[in-house]
């Protein structure tokens, strides 16, 4: 469990030759620009690595959540995360892999994993935030066809989706005995007559664009329905565990590029006729933020090793995306002191990372909702909310 497997270092390896043709300053400018990593999704196309988590028997490699950290932790710690392939090619297939029709998984499976099509996940509603259960998007049944109507937001990468994973309610909140019932998972084709899309102001540098998405009776075909009416809130946590691990391996891999920065910084910068780095009052934190990225990678990679054994991963997942989220911004704040005022500068490429990595204290899920969940399901105390 603890040695990298000769695959895990083999994508490794692979991401980093990508990083050499598509690396950090290419991500810069294609997030300035506004502009999809086309370039850098089509080189993972090739390598095989979109199709990671598909079974082979749908043109994919048949590996797991291990692997897939692996992928995307070393990419960020190339300084080239890529959030939608979290959304489509982790949670959308494996819900798809693990609930889908025979039908759906042949049509849909196959071209995710060559790279020629991409989802987006949406789930977050405006009115309902971390009460999913609440959302009032809703799904009616209109003879072979399910008329959907409601809003999302927050949605990852709807500019460049051919295809959208949408939870509604197929009965409304106020209709059910159990809140966990009467939830549905459709694929809405993005370009269908009623869906509306509409840019969300978010300030984070990143390729990705965020939206607000609106559905005004958009027609859905019943076969476009994944697993069972009204049982979806069983089948999310097959996605929702695998996003929190996705975001620890996001938040450890950009943890350590703020980190090694800021090493590199404090062993060549001079004051007062010594290196910085060589000063306690530095060295320690440094060590300490070490300690701290370290503990939150082994916490990560044990939260993919109980997923990929169909174990409980939902404690470690919820711990790992926790601890990995605040140690990278433990890490990224003493970047920024190290380097003192260049710190605030483009040039040095950390104040420019802060936002992102202090974005996933709160999404995919809050810091506090965590600890709730810590609280509750692993101390056995009390609800509190």
């Amino acid at each position: 469990m603890f040695e990298p497997t000769a695959e895990e270092s083999l994508i490794r390896d692979f991401v980093r030759q990508v990083a050499r043709k598509c690396g950090r300053d290419y991500w810069l400018a294609k997030a300035r620009e506004g502009a999809f990593t086309e370039e850098l999704w089509q080189e993972l196309a090739a390598g095989g690595y979109l199709g990671m988590m598909i079974p082979r028997e749908y043109g994919g490699g048949g590996l797991g959540m291990q692997q897939m950290a692996a992928l995307l932790e070393e990419m960020s710690r190339q300084g080239i995360p890529l959030l939608i392939l979290v959304v489509s090619n982790v949670m959308d297939a494996l819900l798809i892999a693990r609930h889908g029709s025979p039908e759906m998984k042949e049509r849909y499976l196959p071209p995710l994993a060559r790279g020629q099509t991409k989802f987006c996940f949406a789930l977050t509603e405006p009115t309902s935030g971390s009460n999913s259960f609440r959302i009032t998007t809703l799904a009616r049944r209109d003879g072979d066809t399910y008329l959907l109507r409601g809003q999302k937001m927050f949605i990852t990468g709807v500019d460049v989706a051919d295809y959208l994973l949408v939870v509604a309610r197929t009965v409304p909140y106020d209709q059910v005995k159990d809140k966990r019932e009467g939830l549905s998972l459709f694929i809405v084709d993005r370009r269908a007559a009623g869906v509306e899309a509409q840019a969300q102001d978010i300030r984070i540098l990143l390729p990705e664009k965020q939206f607000a998405l609106f559905f005004d009776d958009v027609r859905v075909p019943r076969q476009n329905l994944v697993g069972e009416e009204g049982k979806a809130s069983r089948y999310l946590f097959d996605a929702l565990n695998p996003e929190r691990i996705s975001a620890g391996a996001v938040a450890v891999g950009l943890g350590h590029l703020v980190l090694e920065k800021a090493v590199a910084y404090a062993k060549e910068r001079v004051v007062f006729d010594r290196p910085i780095g060589g000063h306690q009052g530095l060295q320690h934190p440094l060590a300490i933020a070490k300690t701290n990225l370290e503990l939150a990678a082994l916490m990560t990679r044990y939260a993919a090793w109980l997923f990929d054994r169909d174990e409980d991963a939902a404690p470690s997942a919820n711990m790992a995306k926790f601890a990995a989220a605040e140690a990278a911004t433990e890490a990224c704040d003493l970047a920024v002191e190290v380097h003192g005022g260049s710190g605030f500068t483009g040039d040095m490429d950390i104040i420019t990372l802060w936002p992102l990595i202090r974005m996933l204290r709160t999404v995919p899920v809050s810091r506090e909702m965590i600890l709730n969940y810590i609280g509750e399901h692993v101390l056995g105390l009390p609800r509190s909310y």
